[in-house]
């Protein structure tokens, strides 16, 4: 739990003096205006940029790409510090050839590190700033959206439901104004808030009248003047002394995993060849220099660069597709789910909410029940307010083209809606006219009138049946009544119900089979009725496996729920609570879990589950919450995210497979060699050129088709296949060496050069042409076809391979020309390598089902500090 701090550090006043928190907390509304030297009426634009220039960005960290750290990262790889200490020593012990060439590898190999990493920084700094953050802030008098890092001290902003607080603030006015303050000070239960100031000396954590930045709110709404900002806030302070440092995800621990998995195989390997040539009296620095050349040559050098140019790559094309990453890493999490769990309103519906009619319980069309309704909205869009939600602004948008008279009643007091009694409610009128209107879901509503006929429960299912949306208005007289609470929402009178339409997406359908194409499985999380919901998705061909209710979720233990939760399509009427509870289930059962959600009491279930997804347009708490913003709210646009992610994850994952299988298998075959020979099979600047020839043609695997099936379901990480595949092909790429060495030495008569150019061309050729039998388990080229680059690039590798042993310069690297008959030897061994490959995988995926080939792993998430920071980031 994160407490806030009893001794908060000062904030510094407009003119340099010091202006506390306690102080601000102990001192009146005008006090702090005073000190801020600034009005109620706000700042003007003039002003504002003058104090951002001095107090800076509202900004918790600021997301700037340098080249210098992205240069140090490549620097501090234990990789490339082994290739230094080989160059170095080979340098001091006369081979300067040799430490040259190293050199040039060492270059290399940082060059393609720093260009792939930086594009990739490049494209994550621009993807984080097209995420913007805005707050309702009065500039030059009006109340306007700005952009969150543009807040200054002195700032008048305004708060309401579901926005996440974006600087610290004294509160100058509320209205049932509660926030979430869990993030700083992990209670759970919401903090109440009013505007009038405290007594001196009381615990900050106790500043009923203060807002801190990070905080949600989640009843009411308010205003409040800025008194501090970016990291001098106190939510400012926690983030940044978490550093900036992100927790690794699924993909980024099983990346850890697999190098581990290669560093024991390394150092195993360099041990026993190290011990092999001391044993037979091989001089100890050519020993060491081979051995370490070996522990190169094992590890896939280029693994950081293909990675990150998937990344980026593949960033680059979602954003096309308008869908943005927060982190590139999180696109293959996107490719890894297989449930999706949303919300139906701009999902499965087009969002747009108009009102149909207003009806009496009777069912008979009355417009007293829309002035009612409007009257329970409190805020007239005309006077320079906002309707708080789209239903309210469809019932404004109805009065104008009615041209209602609303009657002129003083508005008394307000108890806006909140989430756990799904209603609103206002006091109006004065003396023995004073009246309190209750709107809200039917459900509740009804719950608290009196002598609810059988006829308006009829009326009511008849328009759920129709796939309505409906709210239910009601009231009763209340004289002498000043204040409300939840408490007096009782004793109502049932005047009708306002009813709304929101009609199916005409392209969900299509989407929905998208989705199932790709194996994911839609579960629809909805606040609306249980009939409403399924009217909707039997429109658009959704397959409803069965129904549930968040009143019969509530009454289930976590076993039965985890059945439920398994067999039910829709949940209706449910919580926000409820809504994170679903995705912890299905996370139990071992599903991965995406959840759509772009309101404030989404936020939970954002958090909960494998990958938050929201919109553009969502509450800033959602978007604050989620993994990915999708520019439309659209499930084919995130169809086309999944599929990205799990083409990124396949390609990444056949780099691998080829590092593991023919990496191993040319270093056994080194070590193997080096045990009976009286001389190197290979100089170790060979097997580092040889390796990075290798890599430098696996650069264009990123490009690479992807067959369909591998799109179909999702894929993980599983180390114990990725070490079955490197145990069963491995072999078969020693064997075809060990031919090479049959015919270099029994049929050539080669001496060690001839043997080493000869097992160079050989090696090169067999380990990067292999690509095109492991990157697919159809039949290559007749089923499968690669990417033209990919192609091209094995091919140019092995044409520069052997033609570097033509050169001039091939005497150099210690090559000679090989003679015709050997060239005619290594295709026929080529091809029979190829064929035995081939044969090799219908045995070993006949044992490993493409849908069970890698196992599934429950991942943590983010941490809520991390995420929200984000919100807080844009300085750069």
């Amino acid at each position: 739990m994160v407490s806030l701090s009893e001794t908060a550090p000062d904030h510094a006043g407009i003119e340099g003096e010091v202006l506390t928190a306690h102080w601000v907390a102990a001192a009146s509304v005008d006090e702090v205006l005073a000190r801020l030297d600034v009005t109620a009426s706000g700042l003007s634009s003039a002003e504002a940029t003058a104090r951002l220039a001095t107090h800076g960005p509202n900004a918790v960290r600021t997301h700037r790409v340098s080249a210098w750290a992205v240069l140090g990262r490549q620097l501090r790889s234990a990789l490339l510090l082994l290739l230094a200490v080989t160059a170095v020593v080979s340098f001091f012990l006369g081979d300067s050839t040799q430490a040259v060439i190293i050199g040039l590898i060492l270059v290399a190999s940082v060059g393609l590190g720093f260009a792939n990493e930086y594009r990739a920084e490049r494209t994550a700094a621009q993807l984080h700033s097209s995420l913007r953050h805005t707050a309702v802030a009065r500039r030059d008098g009006q109340f306007a959206d700005v952009d969150v890092a543009t807040l200054v001290p002195g700032d008048m902003v305004r708060l309401a439901l579901g926005e996440v607080v974006p600087a610290d603030l004294r509160l100058t006015t509320v209205s049932g104004l509660e926030c979430d303050e869990s993030i700083l000070t992990g209670e759970s239960a919401a903090a109440e808030k009013w505007s009038e100031a405290l007594t001196p000396g009381n615990a900050l954590a106790d500043s009923a009248n203060l807002a801190f930045m990070g905080t949600i709110v989640s009843a009411g709404e308010g205003c409040g003047i800025v008194y501090a900002t970016g990291a001098a806030a106190q939510f400012g302070q926690i983030a940044a002394g978490l550093g900036t440092r992100q927790p690794e995800t699924a993909f980024q621990v099983g990346l850890r995993r697999f190098s581990f998995l290669l560093l024991w195989v390394a150092m195993i390997l360099t041990a026993m060849i190290l011990v092999t040539n001391l044993m037979l009296d091989r001089p100890v620095i050519e020993s060491v220099l081979f051995a370490l050349a070996i522990a190169v040559g094992i590890t896939p050098q280029l693994l950081p660069a293909v990675v990150s140019t998937s990344l980026a790559t593949g960033a680059g094309r979602l954003a096309k597709q308008k869908v943005l990453v927060k982190r590139l890493v999180c696109i293959e999490d996107l490719g890894d789910i297989d449930v999706l769990i949303t919300d139906k309103t701009g999902t499965l519906t087009d969002g747009h909410i108009t009102l149909v009619e207003a009806v009496d319980p009777a069912g008979q069309a009355g417009d007293h029940i829309l002035v009612l309704g409007l009257l329970a909205t409190a805020v007239d869009p005309a006077a320079g307010g906002g309707a708080t939600n789209a239903l309210d602004a469809a019932l404004w948008e109805t009065s104008r083209s009615h041209e209602l008279a609303l009657p002129d009643l003083p508005l008394v007091a307000v108890l806006p809606f909140d989430h756990e009694r799904r209603a609103s409610s206002v006091l109006v009128g004065d003396g023995d006219q004073r009246l309190l209107i209750v709107k809200g879901a039917p459900e509740q509503v009804m719950e608290h009138c009196v002598a609810v006929t059988a006829v308006a429960h009829a009326t009511l299912s008849a328009l759920f049946a129709e796939g309505r949306r409906v709210v239910a208005v009601a009231s009763k007289a209340a004289p002498g009544l000043s204040a409300l609470t939840a408490g007096d929402e009782t004793g109502l009178t049932l005047e009708g119900f306002l009813v709304f339409a929101d009609e199916p997406k005409a392209a969900a359908r299509d989407s929905l089979r998208q989705l199932a194409a790709l194996g994911i499985e839609v579960k629809i999380a909805t606040g609306d009725n249980a009939q409403v919901a399924e009217k909707v998705c039997k429109e658009l061909g959704l397959d409803s496996k069965g129904t549930i209710t968040g009143a019969d979720l509530e009454a289930l233990d976590d076993a039965a729920l985890d059945d439920t939760v398994q067999k039910c399509t829709i949940f209706a009427r449910i919580s926000p609570e409820q809504k994170a509870r679903l995705i912890v289930s299905a996370r139990r059962r071992g599903r991965s879990v995406a959840f759509l959600g772009d309101g404030v009491n989404d936020a939970l279930a954002l958090h909960a589950a494998d990958v938050g997804i929201s919109v553009d347009t969502a509450v800033d708490v959602a978007k604050d919450a989620a993994d990915v913003v999708l520019l439309e709210k659209d499930l084919g646009v995130l169809a086309t995210g999944v599929a990205e992610g799990r083409r990124i994850f396949a390609n990444t994952i056949k780099y691998v497979l080829m590092g593991t299988s023919s990496n191993f298998g040319n270093m056994f075959s080194a070590a193997a060699a080096s045990a009976v020979l009286a001389f190197l099979p290979m100089l170790p600047s060979q097997i580092l050129l040889n390796n990075l020839l290798y890599d430098s043609s696996q650069l264009a695997i990123p490009t690479d088709r992807v067959d369909a099936e591998q799109l179909h379901a999702p894929a993980h990480w599983n180390i114990a296949f990725i070490r079955r595949f490197m145990l069963t092909f491995g072999p078969i790429s020693s064997l075809f060496d060990f031919l090479t060495f049959g015919l270099m030495l029994g049929v050539l008569h080669a001496g060690p050069v001839e043997f080493r150019t000869g097992w160079f061309v050989e090696s090169l050729a067999t380990q990067t042409l292999i690509i095109f039998a492991i990157r697919t388990r159809r039949i290559p080229f007749y089923r499968s076809r690669p990417g033209g680059i990919l192609a091209a690039a094995a091919i140019a590798v092995v044409i520069v391979g052997v033609g570097l042993t033509l050169s001039s310069i091939g005497p150099v690297l210690g090559f000679t020309t090989l003679p015709w008959l050997f060239f005619v030897a290594l295709a026929l061994m080529t091809v029979a390598y190829l064929v035995l490959v081939e044969l090799t995988k219908k045995v070993f995926y006949s044992d490993a089902p493409a849908l069970q080939e890698l196992s599934r792993r429950t991942r943590g998430r983010e941490h809520r500090i991390h995420r929200r920071a984000a919100r807080f980031s844009h300085a750069g």
